[in-house]
């Protein structure tokens, strides 16, 4: 007989946060940059994704998955590339869930 608690759980329970997200149906190039995009284009970019984070109801599961995922692109639960990449190296810490509700 087969040990299903070695089993992983439903994948809808895994992912269906995403159906409560301020990003969904909204055009995708709004938080991932194209190829090439620096400087101020990219920073007014990631500061739009950023406003529509900060009143997304799941901003923190969204980015405790980009996380634990180490998503390499995008804005995800208010995290830029660089903010998740300072996250990963120990020199910031990950936002509390606590702060991340605070911001939406």
């Amino acid at each position: 007989m087969t040990d299903t608690r070695r089993l992983p759980g439903p994948t809808s329970d895994i992912w269906e946060w995403q159906l409560s997200g301020r990003c969904r149906g909204l055009d995708s190039d709004l938080f991932f940059h194209p190829d090439g995009d620096r400087g101020p284009s990219r920073s007014a970019r990631e500061r739009a994704a950023q406003a529509i984070c900060a009143t997304c109801p799941v901003i923190a599961a969204c980015a405790d998955q980009a996380l634990a995922s180490r998503e390499p692109y995008g804005v995800w639960g208010g995290l830029t590339e660089s903010d998740r990449e300072e996250i990963w190296t120990g020199r910031r810490s990950a936002p509390s869930r606590e702060a991340a509700r605070a911001a939406s």
